[in-house]
């Protein structure tokens, strides 16, 4: 019997027959209550239900918080049911989050949170929590492991309410298992003093709370992987948890040569690079960090070394609160670049071509603790210290040459180097706020430092030949300490009051001492010695800045029903006082500012899922001391850069809007954004360039430079019985207007991005899942008083995975990708296919996975990339991770209560 498709109608009422909006509809079998399908009312308690069965009758289920749970059995002996309207009676008693007893309602939309119940969404029994993520209505992974919910980015992830080896959570989602979470909550990300005092959000961001089942929050988990390939490609990791009530231990360990962060509960390609996992952590240049710890990069081969501790705890009745994270990492990446530069200047072009090889060494520990105290009901107590410690070993060897449009050579320079450089930083906030009596009052007061110093010992030879001048060779030789610190003390206190039922004040007051020093000092090598004893005078300098900042502010905020708004008004008192010490002269520059400080927002919440959100914000920011001191820098051969005093503070406009929309009955969700910066005295760079293509930079204010972006997306879910179906539209365009000076003339620049972007994912239950997508960016620049008018070029990405998952125990992963790079100059590769490919099979009741996965079979993977700016137009290729075939072995361990527990799951038809 085939299963048959039913629409279910109708309206829900509560007592006073007003509609009850994103109430919680769902039919399930009758006979082991197992989830059919689900939606949520709409804002006048209507609902409209489809589904598929081959059942005769089903039961029906309505939720709403602090009302009594409707149930009722229907024979389905039509097509379209209408239930026509379904009062509602008030719960006698409520508590806040009850939920239906023995029935697992799938969404719960409350004021402020959306609950969905983990058991009601189907995943693979071993998948981790973003697979189970990505099956919930509303939220989108994107490729490169950022989360939406309705649109909105998820900024912070926390396992029972606390930190997971950091707040963004990326390995909580790729690590945890999805069959350890019961709820995942969604509310949205408050600042620590809107959290003590339970103030509303002030921003738009998301954060995800993962709940972890009752019966497994007392076990231990975990998984090891080992593997090895050729070309001595190897990979090892392992994470072990466990978790005991509030206590909970985590510890992670990878090591491997393939460019990867190590440890992932992907079971289909591990942690190759390239491959599912190829963007999880990276930031926009491709490297990835976990806590500000860095972590190779996009460029050149990485063999990475990581260790991790997690701990958190309450003690006293959840009096005290801390969680700690540290983390020991080590990295060793080897790079070959090869770089192609057009140098666009006012009356002529010239062409730079560099090759150069690096070898970076970088080891370092951090450690991050989160302490919160709760004195009694009214008063708590926030700590936030962390430390972290780099040392960093860089090995540079390289040459260019600059020609002009006839191919004569201007300038060339061959050059080697060696740098060693320590860094320490300390961190903490203090954070204290006391409730009063009256809701919505209280104090606040704040104290944040960091403190970070950088030593590093940098040895270094060159040879400079300048042609087109007749200027004398440049020949350096020179060992160079430079010496950076940086002081930060900020302190604060606030108070708030509520006026009536709608409207709050703040009043507060902060003051912050920052100071920064940058000392240099350059030595020639001497021949008679045999070491490093002249001090060279004209490239040893000496920089420090100091700020004293006072800033009193009053907020005022208005919250109803529908909307919210709120502006703050404050003020900018700076003392900013410079100086420095260059060739024997000591120069001491002070200014004092006062600038006025505003931001105003509003949000309108039109229903539960649909709302807009918009900004507006007005800050000035101050030039460094090594922009407006009169010191030459001569560290770089072929650019001299000198300060100009006359510099004034940069003031930027900044608006934002967007209008957020998810239909929960319909699983259709459609976003809009729009936002822009427009700048004021924007500090630019003035570039001279003698005929040999020698510059000479400093730094000048200039008006009307400006950037704004604007965005829609739209995606739908569409379920059926044992498959499902999803796709989600996007564009993007941007646009900025730059300016600078070259040669002494003000030049122009605007540039265009479009980026449409499609993807979907169809997926055939516990058998086959296929999500090919396709993105097109097409950039272009025009310039006013250039030796050039335009500028452009486009890039094709496309890229398909698949995953099987059939017969038992089988799983097979294929990732095919094609990138396409127009107008990129000759001698680069414009496109390239990227094919991996991953076979495995698990043994022990899967507990053991053996695979065997091949990274690049065509071997074609380049990185070649086109870069265009106001100025230049880069072309440039990297190192990349070549073709390898790696063998591996993956171990799953998971106890709980003393034994092995099973995964039960209520399964959506």
């Amino acid at each position: 019997m085939q299963a048959q498709e039913y629409k279910l109608t109708g309206n829900v009422k509560d007592e006073n027959q007003q509609g009850l909006s994103s109430a919680t509809v769902f039919t399930e079998t009758i006979a082991d209550s197992t989830l059919i399908n689900y939606t949520v009312t709409s804002t006048s308690g209507s609902f409209d239900l489809d589904f598929k069965t081959k059942a005769s009758k089903v039961r029906v289920v309505i939720n709403y918080n602090g009302y009594e749970t409707y149930r009722k059995d229907i024979s389905l002996d039509k097509e379209t049911i209408n239930l026509g309207t379904i009062g509602l009676e008030p719960m006698a008693f409520q508590l806040e989050g009850v939920s239906v007893v023995g029935t697992a309602t799938p969404i719960t939309v409350k004021a402020d949170t959306l609950e969905f119940n983990a058991n009601s969404f189907k995943v693979a029994p071993d998948s981790n929590v973003e697979t189970l993520l990505k099956q919930l209505p509303g939220v989108d992974v994107t490729s490169d492991g950022a989360i939406t919910v309705n649109g909105k980015e998820v900024n912070n992830i926390l396992v029972n309410g606390k930190p997971f080896f950091g707040k963004d959570g990326k390995i909580a989602t790729q690590n945890l298992p999805a069959n350890l979470i019961e709820k995942i909550q969604v509310v949205d990300t408050k600042t620590k003093e809107e959290e003590l005092s339970g103030d509303t959000a002030s921003s738009e961001e998301k954060t995800i709370n993962l709940t972890i089942q009752e019966d497994k929050n007392k076990g231990l988990f975990g998984k090891a992987t080992a593997g090895y390939g050729t070309d001595d490609r190897y990979e090892s990791s392992l994470l072990f948890n466990t978790f005991k009530g509030d206590r909970k231990i985590s510890v992670l360990g990878s090591s491997n040569n393939i460019n990867s962060i190590g440890f992932s509960m992907d079971d289909i390609f591990d942690n190759m690079g390239g491959g599912r996992n190829m963007s999880i952590w990276t930031n926009s240049d491709g490297s990835f960090n976990i806590n500000g710890q860095q972590f190779g990069g996009s460029t050149g081969i990485t063999q990475s070394n990581m260790i991790g501790l997690n701990y958190a705890d309450n003690f006293g009745d959840d009096a005290v609160e801390p969680s700690v994270t540290y983390y020991f990492t080590e990295t060793n990446t080897d790079n070959v670049n090869r770089t192609n530069t057009t140098n666009l200047l006012p009356d002529r072009t010239t062409y730079t071509s560099s090759d150069y090889i690096t070898d970076n060494y970088s080891r370092g520990h951090n450690i991050s603790t989160d302490i919160e105290i709760k004195i009694d009901s009214t008063f708590s107590v926030y700590l936030n210290p962390g430390f972290k410690n780099t040392f960093n070993e860089n090995n540079y060897s390289g040459s260019q040459n600059t020609s002009d449009d006839t191919g004569q050579v201007l300038n060339e320079s061959i050059s080697s180097s060696k740098q060693q450089k320590n860094s320490n930083t300390f961190n903490n906030t203090l954070f204290l706020y006391k409730r009063f009596k009256k809701d919505g009052r209280g104090l606040s007061f704040r104290f944040e430092n960091e403190n970070s110093k950088d030593d590093a010992d940098l040895y270094t030879q060159s040879e400079t030949y300048y042609y087109a001048t007749g200027d004398p060779e440049e020949i350096r030789n020179q060992n160079i300490l430079d010496n950076t610190e940086n002081t930060d003390y900020t302190v604060g206190a606030s108070y708030r009051e509520p006026v009536g039922d709608s409207l709050r004040l703040r009043v507060g007051v902060e003051y912050e001492y920052s100071k920064s020093i940058d000392s240099r000092q350059t030595y020639d090598f001497n021949d008679t010695s045999g070491a490093y004893t002249d001090l060279n005078g004209e490239q040893s300098n000496y920089y420090s800045s100091i700020q004293n900042r006072l800033n009193p502010e009053v907020t005022l905020e208005l919250r109803k029903k529908k909307f919210r708004s709120g502006i703050d008004l404050g003020a900018d008192i700076v003392s900013f006082k410079n100086n420095s010490r260059y060739l024997g002269v000591n120069t001491d520059l002070d200014k004092n500012y006062v600038f006025p400080n505003l931001s105003a927002h509003l949000n309108y919440r039109m229903d539960k899922s649909k709302s807009i959100w918009s900004r507006y914000r007005y800050n000035v920011s101050l030039p460094s001391a090594q922009q407006i001191l009169p010191v030459e820098n001569l560290s770089n051969t072929l650019n001299t850069v000198v300060g100009n005093g006359d510099l004034q503070p940069t003031k930027r406009h900044n608006l934002y809007f967007n209008f957020n929309n998810y239909d929960y009955s319909t699983r259709t969700g459609m976003f809009m954004w729009l936002g822009g910066n427009y700048y004021q005295d924007q500090i630019v760079t003035s570039v001279v360039y003698d005929d040999s293509n020698k510059g000479t930079t400093t730094y000048q204010n200039l008006d009307d430079v400006y950037s704004w972006y604007t965005g829609v997306s739209y995606n739908k879910q569409i379920k059926s019985e044992g498959s499902s179906f999803r796709y989600r539209v996007s564009m993007n365009v941007n646009q900025s207007r730059s300016k600078g000076l070259t040669n002494a003339e003000l030049y122009e620049s605007s540039t265009w991005q479009l980026n449409p972007k499609a993807s979907l994912t169809y997926e055939i239950t516990d058998m086959f899942t296929v999500e090919p997508s396709y993105s097109y960016t097409y950039n272009t620049t025009n310039y006013d008083n250039y030796i050039i008018d335009n500028s452009s070029n486009f890039t094709h990405k496309a890229r398909i995975e698949t995953t099987l998952t059939w017969p038992k125990n089988l799983v097979w992963g294929n990732d095919f990708g094609y990138t396409y790079n127009s107008n990129i100059a000759d001698g680069f590769q414009k496109d390239f296919y990227l094919w991996n490919t991953s076979l495995g099979y698990y043994f022990l009741d899967k507990k053991l996975l053996a695979k065997v996965k091949v990274y690049d079979i065509l071997d074609q993977n380049v990185s070649a990339t086109r870069t265009i700016t106001p100025t230049a137009i880069v072309d440039e290729e990297n190192t990349v991770l070549k073709q390898y075939v790696m063998f591996s072995l993956t171990y799953n361990m998971e106890m709980f209560g003393g034994k092995r527990k099973s995964r039960n799951r209520m399964w959506m038809n």
